[in-house]
């Protein structure tokens, strides 16, 4: 079968039940997954409930409901399986739609995953937007959230832009009005909101001397360009805002100082997906920043208020998520700071800190790939904290480069096989990856990652003799 007769099986199986619950991540792409797929049955008149879950581990499992609804498992468990099996779900109780690697179980539990099928740059929330539109071609209208999800789990990253049958959902979106595709745009973080010579600084891939973390030396580039600025002048200046011959000049003068720099250019450009019914300068209006404003959302405990907006209110939870993307920039640049002052502790193949209990448990996989930019970027970097509602478990986090991944390296094969050697669990991606783990193995588990890295790198060095 293929993934279309997978989607369908899946659609015919859960329209089956008069009521669903669906346990969902609290990320982004969870949190898109969730609201595709409760509007997408709300539809069709079947009653839904939504648990969001943090983990999907046994400290977690008790969340999900004990009642007779059907199950349907959003962005995590393809790698849980043999706790379903532990916690007495039979086969028939339960869909998983997910895009992680799949657990051998001696349960066949029925999923919907689309690394079955070699597709690898695709989320969760694509695949519950090719759900929601095989149960209804008109839920087309939802499409935006699926690339939301899609571009908020870093499925654009690799190729600045998504590909395969995440580019279709593109496709929808442009058809139905929802999505404006820019395609060889800026490959900036913020070019919706934020001035231009804010998000240039904030750009490191690649990293262009006197610009990347330079505000005012992206300033100083911006200012010797023969554009006409007007009273309002660089710092009221939004990227997607400007007129298309400016913005040629700009990608022009970059493309010259990242060659003249020793860096490849490929990296400045990349496909840009905007919402033209949100309004301008708000973090709704391009898929990077919303995808933002849900992990906002998720991380400080309101997944519900993501859903909400994901639904359509513009009113009391897109204040509330305001306020929660405030604090989380906020907290987020404490904790760069605190990374950056105390220092991290290097090995052979790995740069590594523990945080303690100063920052959530949810934050510092973000700090992780943020510090990584101002710090050794050829070695991937894990960040470890304490979780107060357990003490005995340490959260560590992990991220890497698309270089470093492309040297050989996978970050979810080695923190699931480092955590599991540990006594604990571990997965995620090749760039990010986590896992909890016992805290009395803390070192071993450094330990072993730092091997792991080295057992993967090794194959990629020459040796000369």
């Amino acid at each position: 079968m293929g993934l279309p007769d997978d989607i369908k099986q899946a659609a015919d199986e859960i329209l089956n039940h008069p009521e669903v619950t669906i346990i969902s991540h609290i990320d982004a792409d969870g949190i898109a997954s969730e609201s595709i797929l409760s509007m997408a049955l709300g539809r069709e008149n079947i009653r839904v409930n939504s648990v969001f879950v943090r983990q999907l581990e046994p400290l977690t499992i008790h969340q999900v409901p004990k009642d007779s609804s059907f199950k349907v498992f959003s962005d995590f468990g393809a790698g849980q399986q043999n706790l379903f099996l532990e916690s007495g779900f039979r086969e028939n109780d339960l869909y998983i739609i997910d895009h992680h690697i799949s657990q051998p179980c001696d349960v066949p539990y029925r999923q919907l995953n689309c690394l079955t099928h070699g597709v690898t740059k695709m989320s969760t929330a694509g695949l519950a937007y090719l759900l929601a539109r095989e149960i209804e071609p008109a839920n087309r209208d939802l499409a935006h959230l699926g690339v939301v999800g899609n571009v908020g789990d870093m499925m654009a990253r690799e190729h600045r832009g998504l590909t395969g049958p995440a580019r279709e959902i593109v496709a929808d979106g442009v058809s139905s009005g929802t999505i404006s595709v820019r395609e060889k745009d800026l490959n900036c973080y913020g070019t919706s909101t934020r001035p231009l010579h804010i998000c240039l600084s904030y750009n490191d891939d690649p990293f262009i001397p006197g610009i990347s973390n330079d505000a005012q030396g992206a300033l100083k580039f911006l200012k010797r360009m023969n554009i006409d600025k007007g009273q309002g002048g660089w710092e009221h200046t939004i990227w997607e805002e400007m007129p298309h011959e400016d913005r040629k000049k700009i990608m022009s003068a970059l493309v010259e100082q990242t060659i003249v720099n020793g860096e490849s250019p490929d990296r400045l450009f990349c496909e840009s997906y905007l919402f033209p019914c949100e309004p301008s300068r708000t973090p709704l209006r391009n898929a990077q920043e919303f995808a933002t404003v849900l992990n906002a959302c998720g991380r400080w405990a309101k997944p519900h208020t993501g859903g909400l907006i994901c639904r359509g209110d513009r009113g009391a939870a897109y204040r509330e998520a305001e306020k929660m993307l405030m604090n989380h920039r906020s907290v987020i640049r404490e904790l760069l700071q605190y990374i950056l002052d105390t220092g991290v502790r290097e090995r052979p193949y790995l740069q590594h800190i523990h945080v303690g209990d100063r920052y959530p448990d949810t934050i510092i996989g973000i700090g992780a790939g943020m510090a990584l930019s101002k710090l050794n970027r050829q070695k991937p970097i894990l960040i470890m904290c304490q979780l107060p509602e357990d003490p005995t478990l340490t959260k560590a986090s992990m991220r890497t480069t698309e270089r470093v991944v492309n040297r050989g390296i996978d970050l979810q094969s080695i923190m699931a096989t480092a955590a599991e050697e540990t006594g604990g669990a571990g997965g995620g991606h090749k760039i990010a990856a986590g896992a909890y783990i016992p805290r009395d193995s803390e070192e071993r588990f450094i330990i072993r990652v730092n091997e792991l890295l080295g057992e993967q790198y090794a194959p990629t060095i020459t040796v000369h003799r």
